[in-house]
C-alpha cells in the first residue's frame, strides 16, 4: 500500500483542530476519519484499525494515554500524540504508554502531516482488499506483524519476508533471495532458501491458517501474494 492511500484516524475533541488536520491530510492524499470521544474511539479501534492514529491527550470518555496503552495490547499501529502539555515528564509518559511520537500544541498542520508520512513509511503496510489480513513491516525493530501480532522470525527470515512483502506478486529467484538473506555472502545454496521459506510459511499459517501467502514458482523461485 502506498502511504498516500493510508487511512488515518484523528481522535480529537477540539473540532476546529480536527477539521484543520483533516483538511491538510486529505490534501496530502490520505483517507481520514475523526472521533471526538475517547471511549468511542477505542471501541472503533478494537473493531477496525487504521494505518496511523493522531491521538489527543485530553479527551472526554477516556484520555489519550489510556487509549494508547489499551491499543498496544492488540496493535502496533503508529500513534502520534497531540497535546498542549509541554513538560518533559508528559512526553516521557506519553512515549512509555506506547506512543511513537509527540507533537505539542500549537503545532503546524504541515509538521503533523510530515511526521505522519515518516511513520507511515517506516511501518510499511500491505493489506488485502476488505482489510481481512494486514502485514506490518517494522524495519526499526526487525519485526513483521500480522494483524498486530508479531511473527517469531529469525533475522534471515525477516529479511526474506520483508523483501517479498514489499513487492507483492513479484517473482524472486532463489539467487536474489539468497542475496537478501545473507549479507555476508557465506557459502550457501538454493536449499537454504527453500528451508527458510518452509519455516516462514509455517509461521504465517499459524496466524492465517486458511491462507497461502508464499507461492513456489517452478524452476524460478518464490512470490508473495496477499491472502484472498
Amino acid at each position: 500500500m502506498e502511504t498516500t492511500n493510508a487511512r488515518i484516524l484523528i481522535v480529537e475533541d477540539d473540532l476546529k483542530i480536527a477539521a484543520l488536520l483533516r483538511d491538510y491530510l486529505l490534501a496530502a492524499g490520505y483517507r481520514v476519519e475523526h472521533e471526538a470521544n475517547g471511549k468511542l474511539a477505542l471501541d472503533k479501534l478494537r473493531q477496525e484499525q487504521p494505518d496511523l492514529i493522531l491521538l489527543d491527550l485530553m479527551l472526554p470518555g477516556l484520555d489519550g494515554l489510556s487509549i494508547c496503552t489499551e491499543v498496544r495490547r492488540f496493535s502496533q499501529v503508529p500513534i502520534i500524540m497531540l497535546t498542549a502539555k509541554v513538560e518533559e515528564v508528559d512526553r516521557l509518559v506519553g512515549l512509555e504508554s506506547g506512543a511513537d511520537d509527540y507533537v505539542c500544541k500549537p503545532f503546524s498542520p504541515r509538521e503533523v502531516v510530515a511526521r505522519a508520512r515518516v511513520h507511515l513509511r517506516r511501518t510499511m503496510t500491505t493489506q488485502q482488499p476488505g482489510g481481512q489480513a494486514r502485514f506490518f513491516i517494522d524495519r526499526e525493530q526487525l519485526r513483521i506483524l500480522v494483524d498486530g501480532i508479531a511473527l517469531s522470525l529469525t533475522p534471515v527470515e525477516f529479511r526474506l519476508l520483508a523483501e517479498l512483502i514489499s513487492h507483492p506478486e513479484r517473482v524472486f529467484s532463489r539467487q536474489q533471495l539468497l542475496d537478501f538473506a545473507h549479507e555476508d555472502q557465506r557459502d550457501i545454496n538454493d536449499r537454504t532458501v527453500d528451508s527458510h521459506i518452509k519455516n516462514i510459511r509455517k509461521k504465517i499459517q499459524s496466524r492465517l491458517p486458511d491462507h497461502e501467502c508464499l507461492h513456489s514458482v517452478y524452476g524460478v523461485g518464490y512470490r508473495f501474494e496477499l491472502p484472498h
